[in-house]
């Protein structure tokens, strides 16, 4: 990253909007493994939801621990958890789009798709567990909830009014990390002070306002997970489902920029006294050409193989963006945001 002499003065202190997507999570790791081997970098504050909270989570704790090389490492046990592996191991001609189709045709991940249709998650009893509590309650959240370190917001969605709720401080737990993920089809809801929760993607994926706080700096750096645009037409009930899942965990973020841009251009044309309302530079990082090789198979699926690649993606993706956009980095947005709302 090429900032300039600046860099010799101060770092350049940036906050960062996790999307949530699954397994395709494993993409944000590499993004972030990445910018925390850049010089001159600090995360100031984070807002995830579903896999970016536990991202956020882990890099918060870690970072604590370590600075970041402990983040780095929180974060690789974090995934590691999940079933990733530290590096590809089959040929590399085989697609990542080749093992989602793989899957999405697997008689075992089509059964698995009837059933989640037809049953309840309510319909095991006794029996139910969720399978993420197990990597949740292991974080240390006397770090993760520290006022030290990068502030954290992490958002789930109140099944009963359909807003949502941004816990912070002492308020996240490993109930209000699984909140943050709990896909309503597969998991039970979760009761946090009387109320339920469900995946936050629905009504903030990530919530940028939390960014806007005057204590933190201007620039939001989004991780983008979930594909903004593809170019046909689904036809296949999984390719209609699959993009049915992307618009609606995209519609939140599309919403907040629109009004992001909107105060950018009343400060741009006078009509609010600079100061009066806080000035945002925006900025992504995706690779939406893999992400459209990819489907809600792979998200629901943890493989290792998958997780493996979208790391390295990741890496290539924010290595992409810092050559291209290090200098806007406390300076401008590097995005033009009609382009990506209009």
């Amino acid at each position: 990253m090429a900032v300039g002499p600046r860099s010799e003065v101060a770092a350049v202190r940036i906050n960062l909007a996790l999307q949530g997507g699954g397994a395709h999570g494993a993409f944000t790791w590499g993004v972030l493994d990445r910018l925390l081997e850049e010089p001159g970098l600090e995360v100031a504050g984070i807002s995830g939801t579903s896999a970016g909270a536990l991202n956020g989570a882990a890099l918060k704790s870690g970072w604590l621990t370590d600075g970041c090389e402990g983040a780095r490492e929180n974060l690789d046990w974090l995934w590691r958890q999940m079933g990733a592996i530290d590096s590809p191991v089959f040929p590399q001609w085989m697609g990542l789009g080749q093992f989602s189709s793989a899957l999405e045709a697997s008689l075992p991940y089509l059964w698995a798709e009837s059933w989640e249709r037809l049953v309840s998650p309510y319909a095991s009893g006794p029996f139910y567990a969720n399978p993420l509590r197990r990597v949740a309650e292991r974080f240390d959240f006397e770090r993760v909830c520290a006022a030290e370190g990068p502030v954290l917001y992490v958002g789930a969605t109140n099944v009963r009014t359909g807003k949502i709720r941004v816990f912070e401080g002492e308020d996240i737990t490993t109930d209000s990390l699984l909140a943050s993920a709990c896909l309503p089809s597969l998991f039970r809801a979760v009761e946090i002070d009387g109320e339920a929760y469900w995946d936050g993607g629905y009504t903030g994926n990530p919530a940028l306002y939390p960014l806007f706080n005057e204590t933190l700096p201007s620039d939001i750096v989004i991780v983008n997970i979930n594909p903004l645009e593809r170019d046909d037409v689904p036809k296949t009930p999984q390719d209609i489902r699959n993009r049915i899942n992307e618009i609606s965990f995209n519609s939140s973020l599309l919403r907040e920029l629109r009004a992001i841009a909107f105060v950018q251009r009343l400060l741009d044309q006078g009509a609010v006294d600079e100061g009066a309302m806080k000035r945002v530079h925006v900025h992504m990082i995706a690779d939406d050409a893999l992400m459209n090789e990819l489907s809600v198979a792979t998200k629901i699926v943890p493989l290792p193989e998958v997780m493996a690649r979208l790391k390295a993606a990741g890496r290539a993706a924010a290595d992409t963006f810092l050559a291209a956009h290090g200098d806007d980095l406390g300076r401008r947005s590097s995005v033009g945001l009609p382009a990506l709302y209009g």
